[in-house]
């Protein structure tokens, strides 16, 4: 058996099912894309002043005159703003970098399973990444996690040739993606370092020994591609960058083991901070800081807010996935596909642990990362059962996998009832029917008819909601895919437009200014460094996107990081260096910055908002 056995006999079929596939997702996912506008306008207005600042564009700074970071390292900003830069701002330029990064994933998961199990194999894992809800809502965002899916791919296909050769260079890059991954969204990109880790540690073609150092290699190959961005942050002195979002000392490490690691798990984001511990929370109504997500345990990936996301195959792939390391029975230790089922599996129930018991905030579209190992472990696990089909024990895993499908479909489909109420009822019963006539032997043509059957029931409910994903306008910091379901934080979490409303109060005014303070803002902007400021990223992210000017975010995305200090703003006051202090709409944070400008400033009224002229 050669590595790339499917050469030797390459269907007719193949390359017009990949185009068919590829061309598929571009045009679903990038069709109408202007109704997304800004999508979440805290990612957006750091893009906006990445395409004017590269100081901004460096460090991932939410204005262009530098005042605070994004709560995230800037790597996904970086496309997005080489796009702005090339095109000008608008939708299309931010966003067609996601739809485009979607085809990459997609054609990267098709390579990674045909070169080992098939063009058929591949074709089914690729239509269940494109398929995936949460996926085809990411990767028309312009939130980070689409670039994190894509690096976390990427570092699989590099393992995986690691895994077929043994060769140092391939471990070096897998480190190199990783890391990458990193400078999108942190320690969410180790979440899969075990799983690749374990995956070369057991199966890796080398001696032991090799293979330990083989895996240094590939820790030093994260430290450099991570490591250089991570030593400017914190090698350059405070005054001349930004204050590093979402931390309390300035310091991306404090972000990377603080906000953005441990504070995730533990729900003690912002230590310190009023109304920020898990126990504060609770007393809320068993929710995670700031009311991002459910509570914890097992079940928690098929919860109303995160079964429809993600979850409609995960049953089915950890049978699959089961019955593909049975498969590989005494094989050798290096056996490839025993590995790959060992790291995909891994990879799927390790991320799905983390996302069910930590207990800091928790966004449902954060599974996005176990659509891979998904679409992984069906495709390959399919194939290898399908060519075993005659043998009634590997048939009867078919005929579990289809069942337990239908059943988990019919369960996602009956929390939305209003949604293609008619949906729900043809899954089952069409399911059913499949189901039952693969327990039985049939010819050639009848068992590949019920194999398709199988596959489009199992794939309906979750093409059902990409599409209604794909047509419904998405804004904010916590959006979801498919039809709203009715659920304790259904106001929250609907991702449709105006979902920040149940957030004003907290974060400030999520709506577009009108015309009047608009016009008042851009008047002589160019005697200040900043237009405007207001508190928190969220706030300040639309006034600096109806304006492109920059806005300082006082306090940062929640209002509470202590950047900058009230002596620092006061003297950015005597330096005219702000000209306006907007108070918005709703209430926000406490703000020792706010109280000082009313104690000291004059209000005026301008259409719905308080504003205070900083240069009178």
């Amino acid at each position: 058996m050669t590595v790339l056995e499917h050469d030797i006999a390459r269907p007719r079929w193949a390359l017009p099912s990949l185009a068919a596939l590829l061309f598929g997702t571009a045009g679903a996912y990038a069709l109408d894309l202007n109704r997304e506008q800004w999508g979440n306008s805290f990612y957006a207005a750091a893009v906006q002043a990445g395409s004017i600042s590269w100081k901004a564009f460096l460090f991932g700074s939410s204005d262009a005159a530098n005042s605070i970071t994004v709560d995230k390292p800037p790597a996904s900003l970086w496309i997005m703003e080489l796009s702005v830069r090339t095109f000008g701002l608008n939708s299309w330029s931010l966003l067609l970098p996601q739809v485009l990064m979607a085809v990459l994933s997609v054609g990267i998961m098709y390579a990674i399973v045909a070169r080992r199990f098939g063009y058929g194999a591949a074709l089914i894992a690729g239509a269940v990444l494109a398929a995936t809800p949460t996926f085809a809502l990411m990767f028309r965002y312009d939130n980070p996690d689409a670039l994190l899916t894509l690096t976390l791919l990427g570092a699989a296909w590099a393992m995986l040739r690691a895994l077929e050769d043994g060769r140092t260079r391939w471990l070096v890059l897998t480190g190199a993606v990783v890391g990458l991954g990193f400078l999108t969204k942190q320690l969410q990109a180790f979440l899969v370092v075990p799983a690749l880790a374990v995956a070369y540690a057991a199966f890796g073609p080398p001696k032991l020994g090799q293979r330990l150092l083989q895996l240094l290699a590939s820790g030093a190959g994260v430290l450099v591609s991570a490591g250089w961005w991570v030593a400017i942050v914190q090698l350059v002195p405070a005054a001349d960058r930004p204050w590093v979002g979402g931390s309390k000392t300035d310091s991306i490490l404090d972000l990377t083991f603080g906000y953005n690691g441990l504070g995730r798990l533990t729900g003690n984001e912002h230590a310190g901070t009023a109304g920020s511990s898990a126990g504060d929370a609770a007393q809320a109504g068993g929710f995670g800081p700031g009311g991002h997500g459910p509570q914890t345990g097992i079940t928690r990936m098929f919860a109303a807010a995160q079964g429809g996301q993600v979850s409609w195959l995960i049953p089915a792939a950890l049978v699959l996935v089961v019955a593909g390391i049975v498969l590989r029975g005494r094989a050798p230790r290096q056996d490839f596909r025993r590995a790959w089922f060992v790291m995909w599996g891994l990879w799927l129930v390790g991320c799905s642990l983390v996302f069910s018991f930590m207990s800091g905030t928790f966004h449902s579209y954060y599974t996005i990362v176990v659509a891979p190992a998904i679409a992984a472990i069906v495709g390959a696990a399919l194939r290898e059962l399908w060519v075993r089909r005659e043998k009634p024990a590997w048939r009867a895993v078919l005929v579990l996998a289809s069942a337990i499908t239908t059943a988990t479909s019919f369960v996602f489909l009956t929390r939305t009832p209003e949604f293609l109420p008619w949906l729900r009822w043809v899954v089952l019963g069409v399911g059913v029917v499949v189901a039952v006539a693969l327990v039985f032997r049939g010819s050639r043509s009848m068992s590949i008819a019920l194999g398709a059957m199988a596959i489009a029931v199992a794939l309906a409910g979750p093409v059902a909601y990409v599409a209604d994903t794909v047509v419904t306008p998405h804004t904010g910091g916590g959006p979801s895919a498919g039809p709203a379901v009715a659920s304790d934080q259904a106001a929250y979490r609907s991702g449709r437009e105006g979902e920040d409303a149940e957030r004003s109060t907290q974060f400030g005014s999520p709506s577009a200014p009108d015309s009047e303070l608009t016009g008042l803002l851009e008047a002589d902007p160019q005697k200040y460094s900043w237009a405007a400021a207001t508190i928190g990223s969220n706030a300040a992210a639309v006034l600096q996107l109806a304006t492109d000017d920059p806005v300082m975010p006082v306090g940062g995305f929640s209002g509470t990081d202590p950047s900058p200090t009230l002596d620092q703003f006061e003297a950015d006051v005597a330096a005219g260096k702000i000209h306006y202090f907007i108070a918005g709409t709703g209430k926000t944070r406490p703000s020792a910055i706010g109280d000082w400008v009313a104690a000291t400033f004059t209000p005026r009224t301008v259409g719905d908002y308080t504003v205070f002229d900083l240069s009178a």
